[in-house]
């Protein structure tokens, strides 16, 4: 008896080839045969979503060796991933072989097993079952929905918005979450608030620090203490003071571990213990998985990495049981054995956990048969496995609370130390906001009593900030896409890579910026494309495809709903004008690249207005006095030269490294100087008029130095001079002013920039006209750099001349009516 089984990798095949005895041949479909052709009818909405399918040619091919194999067998196996793309990859092999006529009467099996292990293999061979039809349904729409996305919506990016890539389904939503996140914090505001350390001697002469938690009776909130001054006031109301103890509290806390890996957890947790990309952590998983030759001996040594699931095998369990006894010992392993289930939203839990396949091969047996990343990756799954069923870590926590003897002034004391690691002892958790881990340190308070008087030996004011939130990095943009439901774990890795290989975003300090080309292609999409970008809508989708894996909903009747909505959407769309999509780039893109309306004042005449422009290569910033004034900025200008651009970028790259440890580097925007400082890159860009060729160590020095202050003005306000995105600049408290060409950022005097600064127009408090009876909002007119105008909401529209001459300002009726005529 011959039979012939298709997996989809070599390695994999590799690896079962030798679990099989001659009586079976292994080959490789490397991944899928067959896909959707990129264009136009692949998906026939006309014709009920019939999909046509073509194969590449570098996968004629494997599809050949699968038809050879197939000579005198008396079975297929097909014994592809087992998911969903899995169950896709083998329902295309069948439908290719039955197309061409090779298969005849083979019979076909379909078989998983996941972990590539000798008992495991063979298990699934023993107990086969046929193509699971929902699951073929359920990737059949995914794809049909990911084609109909992309395929429609990108090239209305191309027509409307000129040097855009693409959009995706899943990917254009993963942009929006960076992009947003960014605009918090452009958009962000500091505020200032203060804490109160005490240094405290107990009665027996032991210090011990506590922070000051109330004041004149009242219990303090983060911003209780605004500013400086108040915080000398509680100075000197701590320090008119005594202190007793008044109130001892000591509790038992525990804290139990994580369940073992999920293919998202262990993307996170590679990412901020080994930092580890996602798709490299994907590509190193798989390898575990599918085999590794482990002296002579040929296994996977992890489960199947694609999986949602956080429950293990019964048999699993055990052995880390017994494992957890003999290594750390039985005051180590839980009376009972722990069973996890799932909170994540979308989860699917048709697989365990990641987890060691034997838990006879520690990372120390098997670190010599791995490279340096495969051992790191495969420590990281074995410790999380093993801490999943261990014993709780236990913590004692100590509170005191001081108070006055007038019991109006309050500091609160604490401390915690390890009273039993459990868990710990095998693996700890991290966080990507390090303050929301608990802190382990053992912190010990000394021996104190309750009513016992304390002494107040130190009193230290200290002054903070409010913090922007941070940017995502690859961890938490995995964390917040399941948390949303959007996407599956198995394609985060792929969402992350197509962003940066379309220059969307770019990773910086292992934290996502995006491009400006990525905001633009948000803003296009949020305003244009609403809908489809919505976290919401995202999920929902997902839950529906959902529906269709689990047979409650069939493929065809999503498609058909999904498509009745979306084909308006794109009829509604296609009469925009290159004008009017460029209008509304400027209007939001300008809320993030101008700050103020002083900020768009072209630096090179003087008088014109910046604005966002479309050329035929993509989105750039540029004079409204061109042809006259030909100053542009342009975006990510990788693509050619912009409409109205007058000089090329510079060809040759003259990037080098000074002595002073200052870089200097090509970007998009051009050169820039770049140093770190205290961990954090510092970087600098260079004016329009600077040549690379002529920057020295000590120009960069002073570069990298902006900005700085020049002194102050005649009413006491500080002057400084920087380099912003569209370059050089003079700053008072909220006002900018442009530095013109002839003068130098870096050479400049606080007697110019007091000059230049008073050229700079005061700003004129709007006028409220009234609300507008449709939406609400008030009606105001502004004066602006062009002259005055009406605002309503996002909508501005410049006031008619008819009202300058008679210099009156326009009644409600007749400013509703203005801007009508605009909304028209």
């Amino acid at each position: 008896m011959t039979n012939l089984l298709v997996v989809e990798s070599p390695a994999k095949a590799k690896t079962i080839n030798k679990y099989l005895g001659k009586d079976y041949r292994v080959v490789a479909s490397y991944g899928h045969i067959r896909d959707l052709p990129t264009k136009d009818g692949s998906v026939d909405v006309d014709n009920d979503f019939k999909m046509t399918w073509d194969i590449e040619p570098k996968n004629e091919k494997h599809i050949r060796d699968i038809i050879k194999g197939l000579s005198g067998v008396d079975t297929l196996y097909l014994a592809t991933d087992p998911d969903r793309e899995g169950e896709a990859i083998s329902w295309h092999i069948i439908e290719e072989l039955k197309r061409r006529k090779k298969l005849g009467n083979i019979p076909v099996k379909r078989v998983v097993f996941n972990e590539i292990t000798k008992s495991a293999v063979k298990n699934g061979i023993d107990n086969p079952r046929d193509i699971d039809a929902d699951l073929v349904d359920a990737y059949l729409a995914r794809r049909a929905l990911d084609y109909l996305v992309g395929f429609n919506i990108s090239p209305v990016l191309w027509k409307k918005l000129p040097g855009s890539k693409s959009a995706g389904r899943v990917q254009s939503v993963a942009l929006k979450l960076i992009c947003e996140r960014e605009n918090e914090i452009e958009n962000f505001v500091k505020e200032e608030y203060w804490t109160i350390e005490g240094d405290f001697l107990t009665a027996g002469n032991e210090p011990f620090k506590a922070k000051l938690n109330m004041l004149d009776g009242k219990k303090l909130e983060k911003f209780s203490i605004p500013n400086e001054e108040s915080a000398k006031k509680a100075v000197a109301t701590i320090n008119a003071a005594s202190f007793a103890i008044a109130k001892i509290e000591n509790k038992r806390v525990k804290r139990s571990p994580y369940p073992a890996f999920t293919t998202s957890t262990l993307q996170q947790e590679a990412a901020r213990k080994l930092y580890f990309s996602a798709k490299k952590t994907m590509q190193i998983a798989q390898q575990l998985y599918e085999g590794v030759d482990i002296g002579g001996d040929t296994m996977g040594l992890i489960t199947y990495m694609r999986t949602d699931g956080v429950q293990m095998a019964n048999e699993a369990v055990f052995a880390i049981r017994d494992l957890v006894k003999n290594v750390y010992g039985e005051r180590f392993v839980p009376e009972k054995p722990r069973f996890y289930k799932n909170k994540t939203k979308n989860a699917q839990e048709a697989h365990e956990a990641i987890r060691p396949t034997n838990f006879a091969y520690p990372p120390e047996r098997v670190a010599k048969y791995l490279d340096k990343d495969q051992l790191k990756l495969y420590e990281l799954v074995w410790k999380r496995a093993l801490a999943s069923q261990m014993e709780n870590a236990e913590f004692d926590k100590m509170g005191v609370d001081i108070l006055s003897a007038d019991g109006k002034t309050g500091f609160k004391a604490t401390g915690q130390k390890i009273a039993f690691e459990g868990f710990m002892k095998a693996y700890k958790e991290d966080f990507d906001d390090k303050n929301a881990a608990e802190d382990d340190e053992n912190r010990l308070l000394p021996e104190m009593k309750e009513k016992e008087a304390v002494k107040i030996v130190k009193v230290t004011p200290d002054g903070h900030f409010t913090e922007p939130p941070p940017r995502y990095s690859e961890a938490s943009l995995v964390k917040k896409m399941e948390e949303l439901g959007i996407g599956r774990p198995s394609t985060y890795a792929s969402i992350i890579s197509v962003l940066q290989d379309r220059k969307y975003v770019t990773l910086v300090n292992r934290k996502f910026v995006p491009e400006d080309r990525g905001m633009i292609v948000t803003i296009f999409l949020n305003n244009y494309f609403n809908t489809y970008v919505k976290y919401d809508y995202t999920a929902l989708l997902e839950d529906k495809l959902d529906e269709v894996s689990e047979g409650k909903l069939k493929w065809r009747d999503l498609l058909h709903h999904f498509w009745v909505d979306f084909s308006k959407n794109l009829h509604d769309v296609d009469p925009l004008t290159k004008v009017e999509v460029s209008e509304k780039i400027d209007q939001e893109m300008g809320k993030y690249l101008f700050k103020t309306e002083e900020d768009r004042k072209c630096p090179d005449c003087g008088n014109g207005r910046l604005s966002v422009k479309l050329g035929r290569y993509g989105a750039f910033v540029g004079c409204s006095n061109y042809p006259n004034c030909k100053y542009t900025k342009q975006f990510n200008a990788d693509d050619g030269i912009e409409d109205g651009s007058v000089e090329e970028f510079e060809k040759r790259d003259m990037s080098q490294v000074f002595a002073n440890g200052i870089a200097l580097k090509k970007g998009p925007y051009g050169y820039y100087v770049e140093k770190e400082i205290d961990g954090k890159l510092k970087r600098t860009g260079l004016t329009r008029k600077m040549n690379p060729e002529d920057i020295t160590a000590e120009v960069a020095e002073k570069l990298i130095a902006l900005p700085r202050n020049l002194g102050k003005d005649d009413d006491g306000e500080v002057i400084s001079v920087g380099i912003g995105r569209f370059g050089p600049f003079i700053k008072k408290k909220a006002t900018f002013k442009s530095i013109p060409v002839s003068d130098d950022v870096l050479t400049i005097t606080l007697e110019r920039a007091k000059e230049l600064l008073k050229t700079v127009k005061p700003k004129t408090e709007p006028v409220v006209i009234g609300k507008h009876p449709k939406n609400k909002k008030e009606i105001t007119l502004n004066v602006g750099r062009f002259g005055p105008y009406l605002k309503n909401g996002k909508l501005m529209v410049s006031l008619p001349k008819s009202f300058i001459k008679e210099k009156r300002n326009p009644t409600l009726e007749e400013a509703i009516e203005i801007l009508g005529k605009k909304g028209k």
